[in-house]
């Protein structure tokens, strides 16, 4: 065994959270030790958030050589070097790279070890030949891709997002098993670059989202032509490189050149050896109370390793300034949920923060009132030819609960909403907001707006007050 070291806090995971938690202390005077056995940044960075909207980003200009016949551009079909679209992809993880550096990181004043680390005591963790003893660890280790126990996979090369940006050539017909985020963003990204693909989801592509917004969605993406089929079971896979072939439950069989699997995320803390320190953890990950802390009191856990969180990168952030509340100033500070939003960037995106409509009407009932606003109401989006899509705003007694975007640039329109719930603010907040115009914001005045009309255009108290001033 090397160097024992004491530290004040030790972060085990240098992704996203991990990250946001070590610079935040060291910059406050903490004594900080970063242990991470893989590359820095995490998975965001390198084979997930960023590569995966870099590829998009590269379909996204493909696609525009067909879409310009009502703007008067004449339609064209592109020549795609795929080579170059993930060169493309490389060059954006390395500019962002130094941002989450070893060297920036020990600039900083944090001890970076690039080795994985394990548990051996409550507050003790072995890293390669190092020991590390900490008031306050933080697991931040994140999460990896679930394989499911489909018969013959093994036996087939498959690819994952840690594997598919990997590819220098375009997979001639891509077959995705998952029809969530992951799977349909990948989908719609390689189809755009010349690629056919099948999507096959066992249950309901889109599932987490609001039916009436998925809906929308999946007939965009059916009508560029992708094949995604909802209730289909993959039973067994069996072929070769270059032609796998999936088995449906009933019998049918779909036949592709690449094989991509994106049926979820599982935390990883195989290697941790939690019970050696007393954490209690499930299948879904790091069991945590509100605070983030763990059943052993010197230890939190943040991000994707957490049972039953939230697996997304601003997530981690979040999560990562209530750690370094409790664990250096001993200050209260619990976790919400209410307030995340999430986003899935295909075309037209989808954003959602708060309440879902089925969930708003199970917890509130006859006090919800459903407001609405539609992309082809907006002068902005008609003259981009945006119009397809809608922002079904949620609100009780005034205030928003819930808000659900399918259409152009949905995740950012969502953060005014996320704004809203974070503050508990009032709809009149949006009636006192003057947005530009014309700008697609104006869609959040427009639905806030509908909660305020029928009380002042359809009010008989309301005319007869402004025929009583109209006397004088």
């Amino acid at each position: 065994m090397g160097e024992h070291i004491h530290t004040d806090l030790l972060v085990i995971g240098a992704g996203s959270g991990g990250l946001s938690v070590a610079a935040g202390a060291v910059q406050m005077g903490a004594r900080v030790v970063l242990l991470e056995g893989g590359r820095m940044g995490g998975d965001c960075l390198n084979r997930g958030c960023v590569p995966s909207k870099a590829l998009i980003a590269a379909g996204k200009h493909a696609h525009a050589f067909g879409t310009g016949t009502p703007f008067g551009v004449s339609r064209a079909k592109p020549r795609v070097d795929f080579a170059r679209a993930s060169a493309h992809v490389r060059s954006v993880i390395e500019t962002i790279a130094p941002h989450d550096s070893q060297e920036r990181f020990e600039a900083l004043g944090v001890r970076v070890i690039r080795e994985f680390g394990r548990f051996i005591a409550h507050d003790t963790v072995d890293a390669g030949p190092w020991r590390i003893t900490a008031r306050r660890i933080v697991i931040a280790t994140g999460s990896s891709p679930m394989v499911p126990p489909v018969p013959g996979l093994e036996a087939v090369p498959y690819l994952t997002n840690e594997s598919v940006f990997d590819l220098e050539q375009r997979p001639d017909n891509l077959l995705v098993i998952g029809g969530g985020p992951i799977g349909l963003e990948l989908a719609q990204a390689h189809h755009r670059l010349g690629a056919r693909v099948t999507v096959l989801e066992a249950a309901r592509a889109l599932g987490r989202e609001d039916p009436e917004i998925a809906a929308l969605a999946l007939a965009r993406l059916r009508d560029e032509g992708i094949d995604i089929r909802e209730g289909a079971k993959v039973t067994a896979i069996s072929g070769e490189p270059g032609a796998i072939t999936a088995q449906l439950e009933g019998g049918e069989t779909v036949t592709g050149s690449h094989l991509l699997v994106a049926v979820g995320r599982k935390p990883s803390i195989a290697a941790l050896d939690l019970e050696r320190a007393g954490i209690a953890h499930d299948r879904g990950g790091v069991i945590v109370d509100a605070g983030l802390r763990t059943s052993n009191k010197r230890v939190f856990a943040v991000g994707d390793v957490i049972s039953g969180g939230l697996q997304f990168t601003h997530v981690a952030g979040y999560h990562a300034g209530i750690v370094i509340r409790r664990a250096l100033f001993g200050l209260p500070a619990r976790a919400r949920t209410d307030h995340l939003p999430r986003a899935t960037y295909i075309d037209p995106e989808i954003a959602q923060v708060g309440l879902t409509e089925e969930e708003a009407r199970r917890r509130h009932g006859v006090h919800l009132e459903v407001l609405r606003a539609e992309f082809a109401g907006n002068d902005r989006a008609q003259a981009e030819r945006l119009t397809t899509g809608f922002i079904k705003v949620l609100a009780v007694k005034g205030r928003p609960v819930g808000a659900s975007i399918v259409g152009a640039q949905a995740g950012e329109l969502i953060q005014v909403w996320s704004l809203a719930i974070a503050n508990r603010l009032k709809l009149s907040a949006f009636a006192n907001m003057v947005a530009p115009y014309p700008t697609l914001g104006e869609l959040s005045k427009r639905a806030a707006g509908q909660y305020f009309a029928p009380r002042l255009f359809e009010s008989e108290r309301v005319k007869r007050i402004v025929r009583f001033v109209q006397r004088f």
